[in-house]
């Protein structure tokens, strides 16, 4: 992963990304027994894909490498739109 930070020019934001990354994913987890959990988890965790979505294009990405922030993005998505 540092190499993957490293070739985006965001190595100053490794940890403060892997950090929201784990919070939210803990959220989600909470979010099976209070609700406002899920949906700020998967609201932030939309954010921060689209962020990483944006990076990729911005790097020039093939299709491929792009396609799991997408996914991840989308699927944040259609869990805060669900709840």
């Amino acid at each position: 992963m540092r190499a993957e930070f490293r070739r985006y020019g965001l190595e100053r934001f490794r940890v403060l990304t892997g950090t929201l990354q784990f919070l939210a994913g803990v959220g989600l987890i909470v979010g099976f027994k209070f609700q406002l959990a899920s949906q700020v988890s998967s609201l932030g965790l939309f954010i921060l894909m689209l962020m990483g979505l944006g990076v990729r294009l911005k790097i020039k990405d093939s299709f491929l490498q792009t396609l799991p922030a997408f996914f991840y993005m989308a699927l944040n998505l259609y869990i805060f739109i669900i709840l």
